[in-house]
Order: C-alpha cells, then structure tokens, then sequence
C-alpha cells in the first residue's frame, strides 16, 4: 500500500470532491461521532453500516448529515469523555465463579495479550509488568481470586455512558468463519481472496487537516488525480483490474462475501491445513447492506433478515445473487496471518480470544483495556457477565456503550453471533496511571 501524506492541496479537494460525487471515498477508522462542519455540508454520505455483519436486525446506523440550517448543535466529547468513574461493587460477577462465565481467570490469557500491544505504553508499564510478574509466579495460571486482587490493586473502574448520560446500550457478536479453499484456482475453488492492490492509494487527511484525525481516502492515481478505487463490480470480473494479487480461493462466491463483513476466517485446504486470513485493507468504496436491499425489495422480512436468512435467500436464487452483491461496492482485501495464532488479528494487533475479545468505539474505550460485560445470552434473558478486553473495533461500533462480542470460529459461533442483538453495561477497568481528559 502507498501512503503520500503530504499530497498537494490539490489532490487532497479533489479527491474529496470524488468521495461526495461518487459517495465512495472517504472512509472513517474508526467513525467518530461528530463530523467537522465542512465535510458534512459538502457531502451527502450513506448510512454506515457495521462491516462486520450485514443482518439488518443488528445493524447500527447513523443518521443522515442535515443542512447547515437545521443540524443541531452536537456536542465535542474528549477521548474517553464518556467513562464516569465508579465504584467496584457497582456490577455483580467480577470474583463469582459461575456457569456464565464469569470466572476472570478465563480472562486473563485475554488480558496478556493485551499486555504485549500496551507494556511499552507509561500509563500501562505498571499495570503489565505487574501481570508478568503475576503470571510468571503462576506459571501462567494465576487463580481468580488473585486476579481480582491484582485489578483492584492496580486499577481504577470507571462506568461507560452514553451521550444522553444512559447507561445501556446495544451488545451484538462477530465470529472467524470457516471456508473451503485452495492455494491454486480450480473448478473447485473458482473465487479468489485478494492481496492489497499495488496501486491501491490511503490518504490520511490529518496530515493536513489535524481534525480529520479519524478519517483517510482511499483511492488510484488516474494522471494527476486521485480518483475512487475500483468497486466490486469491476474487481469480481474475469478481467479484474487487480488480477495477479489473488493468493487464496474459495469454492463459494456467498462465503467470499460475508467473509469480507467478518474480517477474518479460517480457510480449510484440502490438506488439513487451516490458514487464518485476516482484512488487509478496503477499496474506500460505501458499505451497502444487501439485507436492507432484499428487506425494501420485498424478498425478505425484518425477522429473517440475518446472516443464515440471507444465504438461504443466496443459495435459493443464484440468478440474481451477482446483481445483488454488485449493489455494495465496498470490498476487503485480505493477508493471510501467520499459522500458529490462537484467533485473528484484531485492531489492537493481538489475536483475539472467542467470548473474551470485544470490538469496541476507540473514542470512548481505550484499545486493549479490561472491559466487565454485562448483558444477556443471545435470544436470551440468561445473564451474560464477563471481563473481556476491548481489542477491536467496526465501523458500526459507536458511542460509549456498544460492544460488539468476538464468539469464535465455526457454524456454532456464527449462529451466537448472528443472533445476538442484546441490551447491556459496561465497565471499563484502566490503570490508576490512566489521565483521563473529561
């Protein structure tokens, strides 16, 4: 990937003008939740849409930019502006040892990996070398009591809130799919993962606008100008654009494509092997959900709009599948991680752990951070209480309270995730060397 942070202002007003004109190019990582005035008054963007699932039941969107005129005023909220500070005994579960799973000692290979991202960090130093220190006394396996002493010792609780001052908020779930796929193409296996594109261009606006911290342009250089990149219509044809950077391919179109809105996956070879792949990049294009598509079509109901719905819909209509995928033009290049990893690679840069890792907005929780969760089982009013870390992010993922919960790999995963849509609180744990700004 080629990255020009000083690019002329030129460059820079055209490509922003591309992204409003073609609604394609701007993408935000993470989405902050207030726009600068400027850009909202110039562009017209779409609903965002989590990319990690596209069952509309359990989608977060965002609302529509107003005008200049009639947008209200919204507030400007430091990072982690949102954590109010609390008490230990606000939340039930951090020392039970219970069938839900509240042992934090499940938690605590989580937590070191968290620790290997954040023990260079001043504000974490203490708190990770104290949990090595732990840990080697241990042999790894500290017990739960002595975790939560060690948290109570070096840390500091605080409540996640929400704009409106509410604590509560909306819980869903992603998992690591598993596909079938070979290193070579084939009848089989006809359906390629690509590698990042060679002329594939990011832009990260802050070098030029320190406001736009949050937010880059992606896109390829046509002369002098930095236009959209190709979309998925003109990437999935036999004459792709970026023909030559396949690396994997998959003996089905639907699972290529809902394995670009999880971001990672297991690849099962015909040898055995299993190769995790995880996102390496995304072409800036908008993320358009074809659940909602299908829903306004008439073809699905709300009710059966989720991930299992939609790939019944796929597999009973094949004639019109490639007409529908084409209706989101966004699309994920991917990498294949290293063998030997217990989970995929998450924002943090650490492999996340099933039903330990949450995917959380950056903003208001800091990456790597212990997070107690709780909420409920999926479908359920069965308590859900754990300490997970907050070790990725999602494009949906957005205001102080909202998590999305990391189920694991495979079909049993896939239907926790794809069914949890779930009300709940959070607790975010930081060192007692952690500042906050609010």
């Amino acid at each position: 990937m080629k990255k020009f942070p000083l690019l002329s202002w030129l460059v820079i007003v055209s490509a922003l003008q591309a992204a409003c004109t073609l609604n394609s190019a701007i993408e935000t990582v993470p989405v902050r939740p207030v726009v600068p005035a400027a850009v909202e008054r110039k562009c017209n963007c779409s609903t965002i849409k989590d990319v990690k699932k596209d069952a509309v039941v359990a989608s977060s969107p965002c609302l529509e930019p107003k005008s200049a005129e009639t947008k209200p005023d919204v507030p400007k909220i430091a990072d982690y502006g949102l954590l109010k500070t609390a008490q230990w005994d606000e939340f039930e579960g951090f020392s039970e040892n219970n069938s839900n799973g509240a042992d934090i000692s499940l938690a605590w290979p989580a937590w070191m990996e968290s620790c290997s991202a954040l023990g260079i960090k001043p504000m974490w130093q203490k708190a990770c070398s104290a949990a090595s220190q732990l840990s080697s006394q241990t042999s790894g396996k500290p017990s739960a009591d002595e975790i939560q002493m060690y948290f109570k010792q070096f840390f500091s609780v605080y409540k996640a809130t929400n704009l409106d001052g509410s604590d509560s908020g909306l819980i869903t779930g992603y998992y690591e799919p598993l596909l079938k796929g070979s290193r070579t193409k084939s009848a089989k296996y006809p359906y390629p993962l690509y590698l990042p594109p060679n002329d594939l261009i990011t832009v990260e606006l802050d070098s030029l606008f320190p406001e736009l911290k949050y937010k880059r342009v992606r896109g390829r250089l046509v002369g002098n100008k930095l236009v959209p990149y190709y979309n998925r219509s003109e990437i999935e044809v036999d004459s792709s654009p970026i023909k030559g950077r396949e690396f994997m391919y998959i003996n089905d179109i639907i699972d290529v494509f809902f394995l670009q809105i999880q971001g990672s996956g297991l690849v099962q070879l015909d040898s055995g092997e299993q190769v995790h792949v995880g996102y390496a990049d995304q072409n800036g294009q908008t993320y358009n959900s074809i659940g909602r598509i299908l829903i306004e079509r008439g073809e699905l109901t709300p009710a059966n709009a989720s991930m299992q719905g939609i790939k019944n819909w796929a597999r009973n209509n094949l004639g019109k599948l490639r007409e529908l995928l084409n209706n989101n033009p966004s699309y994920v290049f991917f990498r294949e991680l290293p063998a030997g990893l217990p989970g995929p690679l998450g924002a943090l840069g650490v492999p996340i752990l099933g039903e330990r890792s949450i995917a959380v907005d950056p903003k208001f929780v800091p990456l790597g951070a212990p997070v107690f969760l709780s909420t409920t089982e999926p479908n359920s009013t069965k308590p859900f209480k754990r300490l997970v870390m907050a070790q990725d992010t999602g494009g949906a993922i957005k205001g102080g309270v909202r998590a999305d919960l990391f189920w694991g790999a495979g079909l049993s995963a896939g239907a926790k995730a794809g069914a949890m849509k779930q009300a709940g609180k959070m607790w975010v744990l930081l060192p007692k060397e952690f500042v906050l700004n609010n």
